[in-house]
């Protein structure tokens, strides 16, 4: 399991101090590991630094290739940042509730502002909300994006397709496609920034929906309508968890983690939601863990039947029995998410992994493995 998403969520409130040696801490990408929070749609995740960029995200599922990679290299590798122009600003972050939408209060000299983000749970739809809104004073936001298909490996072409009133940057590269709504951003050097300003009660709405490139581009999203159904998703699931023991935050919001990890329309479970974070830090042990391993799942779908879960163990059941069509002697230690036995291992060369650990791998190699040990 990776620990990129248990030791940032476990808590309600989330702060660190931390920085790798070779940076400031207002330049820190990637940043420490434990200072990520997760986003989730149940079908992929966006992971958020402190410092509010959001450095891995990829769309439409959490095996596809990424379009901000920053997390295994740098900001070069594409990113998402969103923050205020005082350097000195300080954040406070929180989920709000149970639920995966992270709360960042900023304060600064010139005021206080929040960021509301999240990925809405809406059919087909594969969307980033981030919402800017002014608490005190004048607070001044830098907003820049490095769009980097494909592990980085494709620079899109970009151009304006919005206008004054409603601004919208749409990126192509390949199968893949992005439109970023709610802020006008200009090209500087393979990037796009922009500044947006928030005083009291002013709440800016931007966006980001990822579309294969061939469809047409998706309609603007309704932020207040799918954020209140996000919000009841994750309420709802929360609110029939059965605990009645010490921890009660701790074991809810682990809950809530392994619901995300969850596939929405396959019900496999992934084990992380990355691929090539290190086991040692400079060292090569990195490993995709973006598929099902039935061992690992057998244990997170224990954890959700003692709390009440039984319709997401009934849905997984019926994932494994198509996963393991077939002849018995051919069942293997792992799957891709709709149940994909092929998962061919390959080193990555253009990303530079995290903190230089590398290899970046795609794939596992041990789909092929005997391990006698128990499947699951």
């Amino acid at each position: 399991m990776s620990s990129v998403v248990v030791a940032e969520v476990t808590a309600p409130t989330i702060a660190s101090n931390r920085c790798p040696p070779h940076c400031s801490r207002e330049a820190a990408v990637p940043a420490p590991i434990e200072d990520y929070a997760l986003l989730s749609d149940c079908r992929t995740a966006a992971l958020v630094s402190r410092e509010g960029s959001i450095d891995w995200f990829c769309p439409p599922r959490y095996d596809a290739a990424s379009v901000f990679g920053a997390l295994l290299g740098d900001e070069d590798h594409g990113r998402w940042m969103l923050r205020p122009a005082d350097p000195h600003a300080t954040p406070t972050r929180r989920y709000d509730g149970d639920t995966f939408t992270l709360v960042t209060r900023w304060e600064s000299v010139d005021g206080v502002a929040e960021v509301h983000e999240f990925m809405p749970i809406d059919g087909d739809r594969t969307d980033i909300v981030r919402r800017i809104v002014g608490v005190s004073g004048e607070v001044a936001f830098d907003h820049e994006l490095v769009v980097r298909f494909d592990y980085a490996r494709s620079v899109p072409w970009v151009r304006q397709i919005g206008d004054d009133e409603a601004p919208a940057l749409l990126g192509i590269a390949g199968p893949d496609a992005v439109v970023v709504r709610g802020a006008r951003l200009r090209a500087v050097d393979h990037r796009h920034r922009g500044t947006v300003t928030v005083g009291p009660g002013d709440e800016v709405d931007v966006t980001l929906t990822w579309f294969a490139s061939h469809l047409p581009t998706p309609p603007p999203v309704d932020v207040d309508a799918v954020r209140a159904s996000t919000q009841s998703f994750w309420g709802d699931f929360a609110e029939t968890i059965e605990h009645h023991g010490p921890h009660h935050e701790e074991v809810v919001r682990s809950l809530l983690v392994l619901r995300a990890l969850t596939h929405l329309d396959t019900g496999g479970i992934v084990a992380a939601a990355t691929t090539s974070l290190p086991e040692d830090f400079g060292g090569s042990r990195n490993w995709d863990y973006r598929y099902v391993w039935l061992r690992d799942a057998s244990l997170t779908l224990e954890a959700l039947l003692e709390h009440g879960f039984t319709r997401i163990a009934f849905r997984w059941r019926r994932w494994l029995l198509r996963a393991v069509a077939g002849d018995p002697a051919d069942v293997q230690i792992m799957y891709g998410i709709a149940g994909e036995r092929e998962l061919p291992e390959s080193e990555l060369t253009s990303l530079p992994g995290y903190e230089g650990s590398a290899p970046v791998r795609l794939g596992n190699g041990a789909y092929t493995q005997f391990q006698a040990d128990v499947i699951g």
